[in-house]
C-alpha cells in the first residue's frame, strides 16, 4: 500500500527546520556488533543514506563484541571479561582485528549499494576509514594486566575534517593504534565519545538494545541535562546494561562541547528518524547544562508567579487570575527557575471524564526568552499528560496561536471542549481554541522528572516563545 500524500507532505513541512539546522552538522553515530549482524541493519544503513543525501556529515563508530565472541569461540579460547571490558591477550587480539575489520568492509558494502527501486538507489557514497584513533594501555587495574585493551589517548579531528569535508562518511572501527605500532582493543562508547568531543560534534547518537533511560516509573525519559543524567542513574540505578554504560558517557560528551546526545533503540524501525526530525522523539536526548530548575510550583512561589504574568495579564494575553484561586490551584502548576527567579510557568488542568486537559498559564519572561524555554515547558507538560493517561491537550489563545501550531496543535471550535469548558467559554473575548492528541499510555504517573529535564531537540533551542491561558 502507498503512503498517504497528505501525510507525506505533512511531515516533509514538519521536518524541514531540522533539515536546515543539521545541514553540515556532524552526527557520530555510534552501535553494537549485535546492531551490525542484525537483519535490520538495512534498514539503518538506508536511514544513513538518507541522513548524507541531506547534508549530514556522519562519523559510524561500530563495535564487535558478538563477532570477536565467535572467533574466540571457532578457537578454542574463552573470553575473559572483568565488567563490561575483555582482557586482550596476543591470541585474542587477532580475533579483535579480525571481527573489527570484517565488520567494518560490511558496513563499507552495504553503504556502497545503489541497487534501483532501493533506498540507496542513485547514491554515490564514498566511505573512509584508517588510523584516525590513537590509544594507550588500560594497564594493570586491581593486579589484571589487561594486555592489549586501551583507552582513547587521541583523535586525528583534523584527519576526520578533512574526510567529512570531502563528502565522504567516515567509519571508526573499535581499535586504535600507538605511536610505537601497537593495536588496541577499544570500546565503541570510548572510541564515540572521544570522536563527538574532538569533533565538536551537533550530535553523538548510541542505537541501544533498550528505548533509552528510564525513570522511577519505567517510563522513558525524553530529556536530561548532563548532571541530571548523572542524577538519573544514582537515583534509578536499575538501568539497562547500555544505559548504564552510554548515559555516563552522554554527560561527559555535553560536558564537554557536544551540542546534544541521544540514546535510542536499534529495534524501533526508523528510530534515528523519529528522533532527529520529530519533536517529540523516541529516546532519551541528554543536553549541556544550564542553569533552569524545572519543578513543582509551591505556595512559595506564588509572588514569583504573580510577578511573572501580571504583565501579561495587563497586556491581555492571559486572563487575570484570582490569587486565592492561584493559592488553592498551585499544586497544577509547574515553575522554571534561574538563579532563584521564577522565569517560566505552565498549568496542566485535567478533564478527567474526557481523558483530556487544559494546558494553561504557559509564560516566559522576556528576558529569557529565545534559548528553547517555551519548547521546554511544553513538552514536560505533554509528558506529565500522558504519564496520567491524558490523551488530549486544549488551550485557549488569543495572540500566539500560530507557536502552538507550529508544534502539532489544531485549530479547532467550542464543541470539542469539554462539557465542563464549554459552559466556561468566555464568548467576549473570543479566545481561539487549539488541541493536540497525545499519545496513550498505560504507565502510571511517575515522580517529577529531573529539574534538568527539558531542551530543544534542535541545537540553541528554538526562538519563539508562547503563552498559554486558562
Amino acid at each position: 500500500m502507498s503512503p498517504d500524500p497528505a501525510n507525506i507532505v505533512e511531515w516533509f513541512r514538519a521536518a524541514a527546520p531540522y533539515i536546515h539546522a543539521f545541514r553540515d552538522r556532524t552526527f557520530v553515530i555510534a552501535f553494537g556488533g549485535e546492531c551490525a549482524a542484525a537483519p535490520e541493519f538495512l534498514d539503518l544503513v538506508h536511514d544513513l543514506n538518507l541522513l548524507e543525501s541531506l547534508g549530514v556529515q556522519l562519523v559510524l563508530v561500530h563495535g564487535a563484541r558478538p563477532q570477536i565472541d565467535a572467533r574466540l569461540s571457532e578457537r578454542g579460547i574463552v573470553p575473559h571479561m572483568v565488567g563490561d571490558r575483555r582482557v586482550t591477550d596476543d591470541a585474542s587480539l587477532r580475533c579483535v582485528v579480525e571481527a573489527a575489520g570484517a565488520v567494518c568492509l560490511e558496513i563499507e558494502a552495504l553503504l556502497s549499494r545503489a541497487v534501483a527501486d532501493s533506498p540507496m538507489a542513485g547514491s554515490d557514497i564514498r566511505v573512509a576509514s584508517g588510523n584516525f584513533i590513537t590509544a594507550r594501555p588500560v594497564g594493570v587495574v586491581s593486579g589484571v594486566d589487561f594486555q592489549h585493551t586501551g583507552f582513547v589517548r587521541k583523535v586525528d579531528a583534523i584527519g576526520i575534517a578533512r574526510r567529512l569535508e570531502d563528502d565522504e562518511i567516515v567509519v571508526l572501527p573499535p581499535l586504535g593504534y600507538s605511536p610505537t605500532g601497537e593495536i588496541f582493543n577499544l570500546t565503541v562508547e570510548d572510541v564515540a565519545t572521544a570522536a563527538a568531543i574532538a569533533l565538536k560534534a551537533e550530535k553523538l547518537i548510541f542505537m541501544c538494545e533498550s528505548q533509552g533511560a528510564i525513570d522511577a516509573s519505567g517510563a522513558v525519559v525524553p530529556e536530561l541535562s548532563a548532571s541530571g543524567a548523572e542524577q538519573l542513574l544514582q537515583d534509578h540505578p536499575g538501568q539497562s546494561e547500555d544505559v548504564r554504560i552510554y548515559l555516563p558517557c552522554a554527560a561527559r560528551a555535553c560536558h564537554q562541547g557536544v551540542a546534544r546526545t541521544h540514546l535510542i533503540s536499534r529495534h524501533v524501525d526508523g528510530a534515528l528518524l523519529q528522533e532527529l526530525f520529530t519533536r517529540e522523539g523516541v529516546g532519551t536526548m541528554v543536553r549541556p547544562d544550564i542553569p533552569d530548575v524545572l519543578r513543582a510550583a509551591t505556595e512559595a512561589d506564588i509572588p514569583g508567579l504573580i510577578r511573572l504574568i501580571e504583565p501579561l495579564e495587563a497586556d491581555g494575553i492571559l486572563v487575570r487570575r484570582d490569587r486565592e484561586l492561584l493559592r488553592q490551584e498551585i499544586n497544577r502548576f509547574w515553575v522554571l527557575e534561574y538563579k532563584d527567579q521564577i522565569i517560566g510557568s505552565v498549568a496542566l488542568y485535567p478533564f478527567s471524564e474526557e481523558a483530556s486537559a487544559e494546558l494553561a498559564c504557559l509564560a516566559i519572561n522576556p528576558l529569557h526568552r529565545n534559548f528553547g524555554r517555551g519548547d521546554s515547558l511544553l513538552r514536560h507538560v505533554e509528558y506529565q499528560a500522558r504519564q496520567r493517561g491524558i490523551r488530549r491537550l486544549f488551550l485557549l489563545s488569543t495572540r500566539t496561536g500560530q507557536w502552538f501550531e507550529e508544534r502539532g496543535f489544531r485549530e479547532t471550535t467550542v464543541a470539542e471542549l469539554p462539557q465542563r469548558k464549554q459552559e466556561l467559554y468566555n464568548y467576549e473575548r473570543r479566545s481561539k481554541i487549539f488541541v493536540k492528541d497525545l499519545a496513550p499510555t498505560a504507565l502510571p504517573a511517575p515522580a517529577l522528572p529531573s529539574p534538568q529535564l527539558g531542551a530543544s531537540r534542535l541545537h540553541g533551542g528554538n526562538h519563539h516563545h508562547n503563552h498559554g491561558e486558562h
